[in-house]
């Protein structure tokens, strides 16, 4: 049987829709596929985004890949765990920890005291990730770079 039209693409739409609802069986809360893909960032994007900033370079940092500016590290990226880990003034380190504790968390040790914190990459957007980023972009960034923002 094929579909043809307008009334194939109704219906096509239709199926999708039905395709991208799964339920909980936990809480029967509907869950919305889409959404919960969009916030997902994988490894390509998270380079792409880091590598965005001026004057940024990867290097390599132990088994880790790190992101720099004027040779200051601003990200690291851990792609095992896909987990990131950001350099936050204390202010911005606790704004962002507020939103989602199991998202954004100070890293446990004197490193998370000095505003190093870990993203989960699997559950943070990108918008609030490409924000992240940019607050600890210019948390390390030199003050000529910080005037050309």
């Amino acid at each position: 049987m094929g579909y043809s039209g307008a009334n194939s693409k109704y219906q096509l739409d239709n199926f999708l829709k039905l395709i991208n609802l799964i339920r909980d069986s936990n809480t029967s809360n509907l869950i919305f596929i889409n959404k919960i893909n969009q916030s997902m960032v994988d490894i390509a994007s998270f380079k792409n985004m880091a590598l965005s900033f001026p004057e940024t370079v990867e290097l390599p940092h132990f088994e880790k890949a790190s992101f720099r500016v004027k040779n200051k590290i601003f990200a690291t990226l851990d792609t095992v765990n896909q987990k990131a880990c950001l350099k936050f003034s204390e202010i911005d380190q606790s704004v962002f920890c507020a939103i989602d504790a199991e998202m954004i968390y100070p890293v446990d040790n004197k490193w998370g005291k000095q505003g190093w914190t870990f993203v989960e990459l699997k559950k943070v957007k990108k918008s609030l990730l490409k924000d992240a980023l940019s607050k600890a972009h210019m948390e390390v960034a030199s003050a000529k770079i910080k005037s050309k923002k």
